[in-house]
């Protein structure tokens, strides 16, 4: 066959199959297009996940008959009005959306102005287009897709479950709620309402945060910072978590762009390059951050979807959007995530009465308890809330390794971590303030402190201070690992590590940096090779050194199961206070947790 040129209906279908990939894309098309109509009030009603009916309803300033003729056309759009493909102001500027989802579902669409005696309605049916008629309908459009695919029958084998792809349609219309706080948005399916979101009133960051916090949850808005950066043509505004409240995927990580929901590979790897050292692997911040970018300086026109975007000078937006992120985490660095749920701890921790014999000292099982001369039965029987008697309590030291001892008399000004009390199992740091318990693990805690002495050192242009092993250390290790370590000696050099080749399968360990001095030589040199051999070659110096930092300050650390006195359990606490970042540990996690006494005070209902 020659050369022809398809059929209109045939190139709406092959345009359809770039733009609509499934219900929540018809869900996105519609309701930026209400947006870009100036509505206030926009609801979503879906059947069956939008695989059977999708309806969008808005309330803004509707169509004419001619511009309801026109809007079923390929490539009519009221959006450019300069032709200025680099000065895109709205949503939406292709002119593809309704004749996309009218070649592969059936669609009506009823629209009115302000001013209009009545609306008008035109249908189109797998492409074909029916006369525009008056109709009797209020101000505004709503949009019927019946059929999603009814066209293209091989696509309807790509959708899931209608609950799946409900979800999806939630998820597209609360990141465009996101920004959009002045617009209330509803969306029903099989008549459950899933999402209400009422208009925000007030000044634009007071509305975000309070849209931030609908959509999100009220916990994001309790463990977040505030950002506000502000370069050349560039501003970034919005919110991100602390280190230590993070999900498992990248799911809520909400990008925009000139109002735009974009998914930005530049922007997603800046996110993750600002919370480098400060997370723990394999978990993602959450954030909710808004860029303000001259129309001219960023392309939107990369995708049919729009979700990617192309910016003139993308370093800068990214250099801006690290530092931005670092900085807000400098001033939270003494915050960790406060996510506690007290009424579960309760329920989990305190013993039922099956259990509650089972908790001290089974061999006492047969022993009676004797209440004002008064026989009852042996303990293992017997109700959580009766004591033990107080001879067994001593033995509670021994069994659950409670450590505490009186404070000096001389004790110095209590920070805002408190003063130590007590240490549990060798391992975590009881600390009381005015107003609260403070929770410490030790290991964590001392972890970061010595990864941002060796950061400062380094920052410094300074070689860590190193100490002389008496005996040097010998640690062998495969040809791979050996030479992995020895490719990478000059920069642990300077932090203070030095290795030189020994035979042909090992090196040896002369210095150690003093800041570790106490630490396993060989677990130390074996991690850092598998490390360095899972980074490959291409790794980035700054983030390798980072790497190296940690890794040894992991290993250099008060570990857990090392018994402290008072004096430094105290002198952690206030090396705490004086050290940035030190709400998480080199890895993410939590150092410490805060109980607020009003919380504890709730759990005994008092």
């Amino acid at each position: 066959m020659g050369i022809r040129i398809l059929p209109n209906n045939l190139v709406n279908q092959i345009a359809a199959g770039e733009v609509i990939e499934r219900p929540s894309s018809v869900v996105k098309e519609l309701v930026e297009n209400a947006i870009d109509a100036g509505a206030t009030a926009i609801e979503v009603t879906l059947v069956d996940g939008g695989k059977s009916l999708i309806v969008v309803k808005d309330n803004g300033k509707g169509m004419n008959a001619d511009e309801l003729a026109l809007a079923v056309k390929r490539h009519a759009t009221s959006k450019l009005p300069d032709d200025d493909l680099f000065h895109v102001s709205y949503l939406g500027f292709r002119g593809e959306a309704l004749p996309s989802i009218a070649s592969v579902a059936k669609m009506s669409i009823v629209s009115r102005t302000k001013d209009a005696d009545n609306a008008w309605k035109i249908e189109v049916v797998g492409g074909e287009e029916k006369p525009v008629v008056p109709v009797a309908a209020s101000k505004g459009t709503t949009i019927e897709v019946r059929d999603l695919f009814f066209a293209t029958p091989a696509r309807l084998k790509f959708l899931k479950t209608g609950a799946s792809e409900t979800a999806q349609c939630v998820d597209v219309l609360n990141r465009i709620a996101l920004a959009n706080p002045e617009v209330s948005f509803y969306l029903f399916d099989d008549k459950k309402k899933r999402i209400a979101l009422n208009a925000c009133q007030g000044e634009l960051f007071d509305s975000r945060l309070k849209r931030i916090s609908d959509v999100m949850g009220g916990e994001f808005g309790e463990n977040s910072l505030l950002i506000d950066a502000h370069k050349d043509d560039v501003s970034i505004s919005g919110f991100v978590s602390l280190p230590t409240y993070n999900k498992a995927n990248s799911l809520s990580q909400y990008l925009f762009v000139n109002n735009r929901p974009v998914r930005d590979k530049t922007l997603l790897g800046a996110l993750k390059a600002a919370y480098q050292g400060v997370l723990e692997l394999g978990r993602y911040p959450v954030c909710a951050l808004f860029f303000e970018v001259k129309p001219e300086l960023v392309d939107v026109n990369v995708h049919p979807t729009k979700a990617e975007v192309r910016f003139f000078d993308a370093n800068a937006v990214r250099g801006l959007l690290i530092s931005a992120v670092r900085n807000a985490l400098a001033r939270g660095s003494m915050q960790t995530a406060q996510t506690t749920d007290f009424s579960k701890i309760l329920h989990d921790t305190l013993p039922t009465e099956e259990t509650a014999g089972t908790m001290f000292l089974q061999e006492n099982s047969a022993r009676e308890w004797k209440t004002s001369g008064m026989n009852f039965a042996p303990y293992r029987h017997a109700p959580a809330r009766r004591m033990i008697e107080e001879e067994v309590i001593p033995q509670l030291h021994s069994t659950f390794s409670v450590k505490a001892e009186e404070p000096a008399e001389n004790v110095e000004e209590c920070g805002v971590l408190g003063m130590a009390k007590a240490q549990f199992h060798n391992t975590y740091i009881i600390s009381q303030t005015e107003d609260s318990v403070i929770i410490v693990d030790q290991h964590a805690a001392h972890e970061r402190i010595v990864m941002e002495k060796f950061k400062a050192a380094q920052a410094k242009k300074e070689k860590v201070p190193a100490q002389m092993l008496l005996i040097p250390e010998v640690v062998d290790l495969s040809l791979a690992e050996k030479t992995a370590v020895l490719e990478n000696a000059e920069e642990l050099g300077k932090l203070g590590l030095a290795v030189e080749e020994f035979g042909s399968t090992a090196v040896i360990v002369r210095e150690v940096p003093a800041l570790i001095a106490d630490c396993n030589v060989k677990e130390l040199i074996h991690n850092l090779a598998e490390q360095i051999r899972e980074w490959g070659k291409d790794f980035a110096l700054e983030e390798k050194i980072n790497h190296f930092c940690a890794t040894m300050a992991c290993h250099g650390s008060v570990r857990a199961g090392r018994s402290l006195n008072l004096a430094e359990m105290n002198r952690l606490l206030r090396d705490m206070e004086k050290t940035p970042n030190s709400g998480q540990c080199n890895h993410g996690r939590p150092t410490y947790i805060e109980l607020k006494l009003k919380d504890i005070d709730k759990l005994f209902h008092r």
